[in-house]
């Protein structure tokens, strides 16, 4: 997966940087976060939900928005299965509610999170996946949720986001019959938002963050925190909780001076996609 960029990335310093299984750089308000055990094709470890959770708790002030990416030939291959073998029923619900609180980090953080696939995507990798909020799928991308076959079930907060994706009756097929998406099938279903080439997810992943981390701030977290809490709402708590989330964006002062130099006529002009 290329990387090029024309604006250098710059390696995180303090905490971040002793994160030894993920490689963190930062460039103005975007991170860069990889997961670094392609040998292992990034399968996800104690040690690497750890030192992801920690990654997201400590983003500088600076950053507005995240892409995450997957060193080598694949975003993630699912859970490190070497270190599941030997747990009781009490260690697997820890592990479990470990997991939920590193990707509840991701999801509902402080910035919007942008997802680049390549390769595997599958168990976990795909929980990963799917608590970030934008993702953009090469044309290696492949998703599978191979639990079934395993003897397992999803403990990483599949089971709540994954079917949000691409609804119950598509998770259910996967998990029973091991069926594997490609890419363009996993875009289709509503895994991924963005189909790009082998190698071009990166730079597409970097647009979007930049786009992203000009917005106002409580707009972003507006998205990321309301709308979907707002989708699992019944209408009418829906509409109150709109009003509620609205009224707090447009009164912030970042918001009066974007919608004064509107009227202006000082905004730039809108991004399309």
């Amino acid at each position: 997966m290329s990387t090029a960029d024309p604006i250098a990335f710059q390696p995180a310093a303090g905490l971040l940087a002793q994160l030894d299984l993920l490689r963190i750089e930062l460039s103005g308000a975007v991170a860069h976060i990889r997961l670094n055990r392609p040998a292992k094709r990034n399968a996800i470890s104690d040690t690497l939900i750890t030192q992801l959770h920690t990654a997201f708790v400590n983003l500088p002030e600076a950053v507005k928005a995240v892409v995450v990416t997957g060193e080598g030939d694949h975003f993630c291959a699912g859970l490190d299965l070497s270190e599941l073998v030997d747990r009781d029923v009490g260690e697997g619900v820890l592990h479990s509610r470990m997991w939920h609180a590193a990707f509840d980090q991701i999801q509902f953080g402080r910035v919007p999170v942008i997802a680049v696939l390549h390769g595997a995507v599958v168990g976990g990798g795909l929980e990963l996946a799917s608590s970030c909020h934008i993702r953009v799928a090469e044309a290696s991308t492949y998703f599978g949720l191979p639990e079934g076959q395993r003897g397992l079930f999803v403990g990483g907060g599949g089971s709540v986001r994954v079917p949000r994706l691409m609804g119950v009756a598509r998770m259910t097929d996967m998990m029973l019959t091991g069926r594997v998406y490609d890419r363009d099938e996993g875009v289709q279903a509503g895994l991924a938002q963005y189909a790009v080439a082998d190698g071009a997810g990166f730079a597409k992943a970097l647009e979007l963050a930049r786009r992203i981390a000009s917005n106002a701030p409580m707009s972003n977290f507006a998205v990321m925190h309301a709308l979907p809490r707002i989708a699992d709402q019944a209408q009418d708590q829906g509409l109150f909780t709109e009003s509620l989330m609205a009224a707090v964006a447009e009164s912030t002062p970042d918001a009066k001076d974007r919608l004064r130099a509107f009227l202006e006529g000082r905004a730039g002009k809108v991004v399309k996609s």
